[in-house]
């Protein structure tokens, strides 16, 4: 397993099995990042997206494909190589699965004609497929990001996970008992916890108590602890705490609103607080940075 630091992001490489290996890329600042990494022709390439938003950018920036939060990529041409050139967001998060063709057709050799790329007619083809994360994948990419584990052990699970990941989504039968997580027990309780999500984000001048919201969504506190912390990789404070900071510099960066109505409008009510928060979580004031980006 490899680390390559990619600015304030990380990128890590956990090497499945020889033509099969996952990348975790984390881009925790504040600025954008790019990310390369050289692929052939003769892998298929799975990217999921669990926060933020990445871009995928192909003959030399004539060609892009987004790929937004709680969506994913999945591209396929064996004529092409697409090595990977990726603009990640700020505040973004990405797995990528990537394995040889001829590995992919092996997980699947009995039962090729199901998906619906490995069939005769598109073998030679290129394959491009954006679709939305179910539930179900998305607490699987949580584990794979979120995973507190002896060393020993990290590689043997993270390939559990990504097997699990690959069942997963071609998984398209509707009646399948899609939820794998003790917490979750089922779909259910995944979209409660999404709405818990909403509900912070809308009210986040004067957010609800985490007892308030339990009972608004009708889940346990306990359960919309851990269920939020596996969905999310954050406790709903924490978690409302960056996208409140987020959304401050954002505004800030507009320049149409001054330090007091950034402040009021993400739930402070003096200027004091609002600049103590943006300090911790930027290591600058808003005044300074907004005069870095002038500099800029």
């Amino acid at each position: 397993m490899n680390t390559k630091n990619v600015a304030k992001g990380s990128f890590e490489e956990v090497l499945i099995e020889d033509g099969f290996y996952v990348l975790k890329i984390q881009n925790d600042s504040a600025d954008n990042q790019r990310v390369s990494r050289e692929i052939d022709s003769s892998f298929i390439q799975f990217h999921f997206c669990l926060k933020g938003r990445a871009k995928f950018i192909f003959n030399d920036g004539r060609y892009a494909l987004d790929v937004s939060e709680e969506n994913s990529l999945l591209l396929y041409n064996t004529q092409l190589d697409l090595p990977m050139n990726l603009e990640l967001n700020a505040n973004s998060w990405l797995v990528s699965v990537i394995m040889t063709i001829r590995k992919f057709h092996s997980l699947f050799s009995k039962e090729a004609n199901y998906i619906p790329f490995l069939s005769t007619d598109n073998k030679e083809k290129k394959y491009y497929s954006q679709e939305g994360v179910s539930p179900a994948i998305a607490v699987v990419l949580s584990q794979v990001m979120n995973y507190n584990l002896h060393p020993s052990i990290k590689e043997l699970y993270i390939r559990g996970k990504v097997y699990e990941l690959i069942s997963l989504y071609f998984n398209k039968n509707e009646d399948a008992d899609m939820e794998q997580c003790p917490f979750l027990v089922d779909e259910d309780n995944v979209r409660r916890i999404r709405q818990a999500k909403e509900i912070m984000i809308s009210r986040m001048a004067e957010p609800p108590t985490l007892v308030e919201l339990s009972e608004e969504i009708g889940l346990s506190l306990k359960k919309l602890k851990e269920g939020f912390k596996q969905i999310y990789g954050d406790s709903v404070f924490s978690f409302l705490f960056d996208y409140k900071m987020d959304y401050a510099r954002k505004m800030l960066e507009t320049g149409k609103h001054n330090v007091n109505e950034v402040g009021l409008k993400v739930g402070y009510s003096t200027a004091s607080h609002f600049i103590s928060a943006f300090k911790k979580k930027y290591g600058t004031t808003p005044k300074k940075y907004l005069m870095s980006l002038a500099a800029g």
